[in-house]
Parts: C-alpha cells; sequence; structure tokens
C-alpha cells in the first residue's frame, strides 16, 4: 500500500466525533473537530482533564476510530481503512511518545529502540547503525545501548523513547504528556530535543498540561468538552527552555 506526500497537510480531521458506549450510557470524547496540521509544524494541544486531549491523539495516531467524521494522513481517509492497513501506516508515519516511556525493561536500550525496525523485518545488522543514529539524534550516549531501561533516569528513559519514536523516520510524531512524570531540568532537554527535530522538520503535535511546554511550541490548541474552542499564539519567553537556567 504506497503511502506519499500528496500536499503539505499530513493530517486533516473533518467534524471528528468520538462517542462511548457503557451500556446505555453515551459518552462524547470528541464532539466535532475539525483540524488541520502541515509538514513540519509543532503544535500543543491542552486542556482541563476529560477534555479530550488523548482521545484526539489516539484519533490522529490512528489507535481508535472516529464515531463520525473523517481522518486524513497524507490525504489518505484512514477513517474506514481495515485493522492491518492502519497498523501499515502507523508503523511506517506516525512515532509516538508516552508520558510512561512505555519501555521494555527485559531488553536492552538498543533493543528498545530497534522495535518498530523489526516489525519492518529488518534485518538485525541493518537495524543497530540507524538505532545507534536515532539515540545520537537525540543526545544520548553510545554508553546507555547495553543498559536496561530501568538503569537510566527519567530523562534518559524518554529520550530513549523519543529515539525509538524516530528510528523508522516517521512523518508525524505524537507525544502524550512527554514531561508529566519528570524533573523540570529533563523536561526543558526532552523539550530542546524536540524542537532540534522539528528545526530539521519533523512534525510534531504535544498534548501537555504545562504551560511551559505549550509556549515551546508554534500554536497553541485548546480543548474543552471534546471541542476547540480556542488556537492562540504561544509567548516564547515562558517556554521551558527559557525559563529554566
Amino acid at each position: 500500500m504506497p503511502i506519499s506526500s500528496r500536499s503539505e497537510e499530513v493530517i486533516r480531521l473533518e467534524k471528528v466525533v468520538k462517542i462511548y458506549r457503557v451500556g446505555e450510557v453515551l459518552t462524547y470524547g470528541l464532539r466535532g473537530v475539525t483540524l488541520s496540521v502541515k509538514k513540519g509544524e509543532l503544535i500543543s494541544i491542552m486542556g482541563p482533564s476529560g477534555s479530550g486531549k488523548s482521545t484526539l491523539l489516539n484519533m490522529i495516531g490512528l489507535l481508535d476510530r472516529p464515531t463520525k467524521g473523517r481522518i486524513l494522513i497524507d490525504g489518505i481517509d484512514v477513517s474506514k481503512l481495515n485493522d492491518k492497513k492502519l497498523a501499515y501506516i502507523r508503523n511506517r508515519k506516525i512515532g509516538f511518545v508516552f508520558q510512561q516511556f512505555n519501555l521494555i525493561n527485559r531488553l536492552t536500550v538498543l533493543e528498545n529502540i530497534e522495535l518498530p525496525l523489526v516489525a519492518r523485518g529488518i534485518p538485525r545488522s541493518k537495524r543497530i547503525p540507524v538505532a545507534v543514529r536515532a539515540l545520537l539524534t537525540v543526545g544520548g550516549d553510545k554508553a546507555w545501548l547495553k543498559k536496561k531501561p530501568n538503569q537510566l533516569s527519567g530523562g534518559q528513559q524518554q529520550r530513549v523513547a523519543i529515539a525509538r519514536a524516530i528510528v523508522g523516520s516517521p512523518e508525524i510524531l505524537l507525544a502524550d504528556e512527554p514531561t508529566g512524570n519528570l524533573d523540570r531540568a529533563s523536561a526543558k532537554t526532552v523539550m530542546e530535543t524536540f524542537l532540534k527535530l522539528n528545526e530539521q522538520g519533523q512534525t510534531i503535535i504535544v498534548v501537555t498540561h504545562d504551560p511551559e511546554i505549550a509556549n515551546c511550541t508554534r500554536r497553541i490548541y485548546l480543548l474543552r468538552d471534546g471541542l476547540i474552542i480556542k488556537v492562540v499564539d504561544p509567548d516564547p519567553e515562558r517556554c521551558i527552555v527559557n525559563t529554566v537556567k
């Protein structure tokens, strides 16, 4: 299934609704969200707990399906694709970074970073140099490669998680509260990594509750009750990169 960029718009959501049903009770996760993200953008999504932030990210990341509306990735309507085709697109087009890191402690750092390439059937001899390069790109150290994730600090683990997310050169990087479990110095380092990747052309969407993280991005979407209620310009002076010494 070929995937090619046919426009600068890499993500488009059109009136996306997500309804969860528990028995006879219906709960709206999203109430008709329309959103466009162009190649190379760095945006953030903010909102109170329960506003739909993670639901929206799951829609963009093809981890869940909309109840109504359309989602287009590089012009392809993915809303009704089968699970096999969705998995194909996720593996090649989207990288994920999570608050809990989601690293596998029984594997080494190198083996964790390699995982997306294993899923593609790439031989180990070719995976290793790509994985090492990804770790160095995010400011990691080769000395980490043979260690287990639980031998690293939280900030180091998150950089390993980012390396895993970018190792397959995905066009889109999605980060769900990527600094939520980190101290301020480590959070600054992670945000500096995202800014570096964005300068290299990486499209990045960050869900965060932290204004100092959101203010490092190029545009902030405010979500409430499953709707985008406002789009605001960030204040770079309040970016964590500039506020934490």
